[in-house]
């Protein structure tokens, strides 16, 4: 979490957001704060009761966790106000985003180019993002994985490693950062042979390499190019 937006919880009325990463900041509010939480899918409500919080005059924190301009809130806040016509100031406060807090635990994997695709197929039609995977994989991206896994959707990470196996090397190195600087923090580093026989869920990341990554010392490393 950056400075700024520790100032953004501590000056505002109101802090609203998705009860697990409320409770990640509750304990930062004042005793004349208001907290406001809510269950997943719930985010069109959330910020509809931001902007009503608002308009009364009040200062609303809307948090996410990460950075809330990546699958955060931010863009349904703004396509929100567009829709309404509702003019209001808003500030997007940069956060720390699984992708680069995993990578720091695993050494150096992001050095190079990369892309991030959620496995989340509740908004993204799940055709679209097997297309993204193998594109990215063709593309000898390193390819990060959100939302790798859940209770109800347990097959498709093993479609997306089936998938990869037909173009990339069993062998590619793959890292895995479950509560990534959240506490309890556990990195493993796998293979795309077997990383899914690993523990994977929502609070897991999972970064697999391109073709110049690899490991040195327990740690995934991905050269950028310089001549040493």
């Amino acid at each position: 979490m950056c400075r700024r937006a520790w100032q953004c919880i501590a000056g505002s009325d109101y802090i609203v957001g998705y009860k697990t990463y409320v409770e990640l900041v509750k304990d930062m509010a004042g005793a004349n704060q208001r907290v406001i939480s809510s269950g997943m899918t719930g985010e069109k409500e959330r910020c509809e009761k931001v902007i009503e919080l608002a308009l009364r005059g009040h200062t609303v924190a809307l948090v996410s966790s990460g950075d809330p301009g990546v699958y955060g809130m931010a863009g349904i806040m703004y396509q929100l106000l567009e829709q309404t016509g509702v003019e209001l100031p808003v500030e997007t406060v940069p956060g720390i985003t699984a992708a680069n807090a995993a990578a720091s635990s695993l050494g150096a994997p992001l050095t190079h180019d990369f892309a991030c695709i959620s496995l989340s197929d509740l908004l993204t039609p799940w055709h679209i993002i097997v297309k993204r995977v193998e594109m990215a994989a063709r593309g000898d991206f390193v390819i990060v994985f959100y939302n790798p896994k859940s209770k109800k959707r347990v097959r498709q990470i093993e479609e997306v490693r089936e998938r990869l196996l037909t173009i990339l090397p069993a062998e590619r190195p793959v890292g895995i950062v479950r509560n990534a600087k959240r506490g309890e923090e556990e990195v493993i580093i796998s293979s795309l042979r077997d990383f899914t026989s690993c523990r994977l869920d929502m609070f897991s990341t999972v970064i697999i390499g391109n073709n110049q990554t690899y490991v040195q010392n327990g740690r995934l490393i991905t050269p950028r190019g310089y001549k040493l």
